[in-house]
């Protein structure tokens, strides 16, 4: 295991793709927070990574809480004294509801904590990354394949993940000053809860409905962490991972 003192911070932390990644940069040598609504997955990537409070911390919060956000990142800060890297990864979907079907609720939902939490958290980070020595830090928002095309019946999603792509080049443009390096990675199909149903069948453009190739969160969290080690001067602004066979490139 690597040492070294920086500190990440990692949203949907408890399960898929977040609990991935934070175990990754545990192995890495960082020190670690991790949150997400509920505290049983966040205590069970806790008890798996085998490490104490020292370590990685268990914070539940709502990221699309404002009030709640800023007693994360307070919490953060009074515990490891600065932070190095967020992961905006929590999202939620509302999968197969026909566009006129979909209802208000389910649509400020998604975009309650796809686009708001994550400009929430974007917000309290730089605030911190612009005023700790060494300024400067790394912002990677979760975007998704659906931030360059849609699949059919997905317009909460699709247009949040869209929107994750407008925040990550503003936040990069506004960041520089500080040193703050902001960068999106766009997942296509990884083994988690929101995407387990495409390895199953999904809805294709055509309408049919077709199993698709998946890779593991494990792929993902690679990623991630090869993005947030670069130097400082150095920006991975963005990263597509997705499986080799996804019917992404082309007609699919």
């Amino acid at each position: 295991m690597n040492t070294h003192n920086k500190v990440a911070l990692i949203t949907g932390g408890g399960t898929g793709i977040g609990k991935a990644t934070a175990l990754a940069f545990i192995k890495d040598g960082y020190r670690v927070v991790i949150t997400g609504r509920r505290q049983q997955p966040l205590d069970e990537t806790l008890k798996e990574a085998q490490v104490d409070t020292t370590r990685l911390l268990a914070i539940a919060a709502d990221v699309s809480n404002p009030d709640a956000v800023k007693t994360l990142f307070a919490k953060t800060l009074a515990a490891f004294g600065r932070l190095d890297v967020l992961f905006n990864n929590a999202g939620q979907n509302a999968p197969g509801i026909l566009f006129e079907d979909l209802s208000w609720e389910r649509w400020k939902a998604v975009v309650d904590t796809n686009l708001n939490g994550l400009f929430l958290c974007a917000q309290e980070a730089f605030k911190i990354m612009k005023d700790q020595t060494p300024q400067g830090g790394r912002i990677i928002n979760n975007g998704s394949i659906s931030a360059h095309a849609p699949r059919p019946d997905s317009a909460p999603y699709t247009a949040t993940k869209h929107g994750v792509s407008g925040l990550t080049r503003t936040i990069s443009l506004d960041g520089r000053k500080y040193d703050i390096a902001c960068c999106q990675v766009d997942v296509g199909n990884a083994m988690s809860e929101l995407a387990s149903r495409m390895a199953k069948g999904v809805k294709q453009a055509n309408g049919t409905i077709a199993p698709e190739p998946m890779i593991s969160t494990d792929d993902v969290a690679r990623s991630v962490l090869f993005m947030a080690n670069q130097p400082p001067g150095v920006n991975i602004y963005h990263l597509m991972v997705m499986a080799t066979k996804m019917p992404y490139a082309g007609r699919g």
